[in-house]
This record gives structure tokens, sequence and C-alpha cells, in this order.
């Protein structure tokens, strides 16, 4: 597999790999990126795993732990960054959206990596600039940020949007000493 082959090659042997994951009940998206110590990113692979089909909404649970599963083999990541559930207007859906995040960090902390959470504002605020930001602007940024050409997938926008957001706490909480969750807090 072509991908298991790209992915044992890292940006620089000091670098770290980080898996963001946009969750959904139906969607969930995925990116992949390379840290250099200075820095610098690199895109090293998004997709959307479609967890619609056959069977009823556990199936598709199992779907996204399968599939997730099956990413972290391939790509081997050395720390994970998720978005946060957010309160929607249908308590269904939001449960639904939490079922999903916990299946996703299941797949994660079943492999023993490191899981960090972060909130739909602040990875708009860390890759726009504005925490009210549209789908539109976040796919436009991480386009930027990662030098990808053409439109992105949006829930694999919105995953590689995680990935860099704790790539820029890392980032930040290594020039200040501190945990990554006290880089980012004002508190």
């Amino acid at each position: 597999m072509a991908a298991a082959q790209e992915a044992g090659t890292r940006l620089s042997t000091g670098s770290t790999r980080i898996l963001g994951i946009d969750p959904g009940s139906q969607r969930t998206g995925v990116g992949v990126v390379d840290v250099a110590a200075d820095g610098r990113l690199r895109h090293v692979h998004h997709a959307p795993l479609n967890l619609l089909g056959e069977g009823g909404f556990p199936v598709r649970l199992r779907r996204l732990l399968d599939q997730l599963g099956e990413v972290i083999e391939a790509w081997r990541p050395d720390e994970v960054a998720i978005e946060q559930v957010f309160m929607a207007r249908n308590p269904d859906s939001a449960l639904k959206l939490g079922h999903a995040r916990g299946a996703a960090i299941c797949a994660a902390v079943l492999r023993d990596l490191p899981v960090h959470e972060y909130a739909a504002t602040e990875i708009k605020l860390a890759v726009v600039g504005r925490g009210r930001a549209e789908k539109a602007q976040i796919q436009h940024m991480v386009g930027i940020l990662l030098n990808l050409q053409g439109r992105l997938q949006a829930d694999a926008a919105d995953a590689l949007a995680a990935a860099i957001t704790h790539a820029h706490v890392r980032a930040s909480a290594a020039r200040l000493g501190v945990d990554t969750r006290q880089a980012w807090s004002r508190k």
C-alpha cells in the first residue's frame, strides 16, 4: 500500500506527527500533519471517513472505530487533536456527535496515543484568526497553511485545522515551558 510506505516518511527525525479528527456520526474528517522542531508544517494525509451504510447507529460507531484504527495504523501519529462537542440546537444530534467523538477518542487511547481536545472556536481562532469563522474560510486557510491546491472537503479540512491548532499550541507551550492546556488557557 503506497500510503503505508509514505506513512513512514517523516519531515525529519525530530518531527511530530499529529492526527486531527473532526468527529461526526455520518462522516468523520481525518487529517495528518508533520510538525518539525522549528514549527514547519507538512501535509501528510487527509480524508473524510464515510460511516453510512447498512445497519443502524451502533454499526456506524463500529465503522468509525475500525476506520480510525486503520488510519492510525497506516499513518502512525504521535499525538491526536480532536474537536470538542458543541451544543447543537438538536439534543439528539449533539448526543450522537458525542458518541462519535467518544468512539474516536477510544480508537486513539486504545493505541496509547495522547489526545488533545479543542473547542471549535479555538480551532477557528488558531487557523483563521476569528472564533466565528465560516467553513469556507477554514478550508481556504488550511489550504494556504499546508500549501494544498484545490478545494478541500469540509470535514477533512476541519480535521487538518484541529491538527494545525495543536501544532501551534505545542509550539507555544514549548516556548513558555508549560503544559499544552496551560499554553491555550487564559486563566
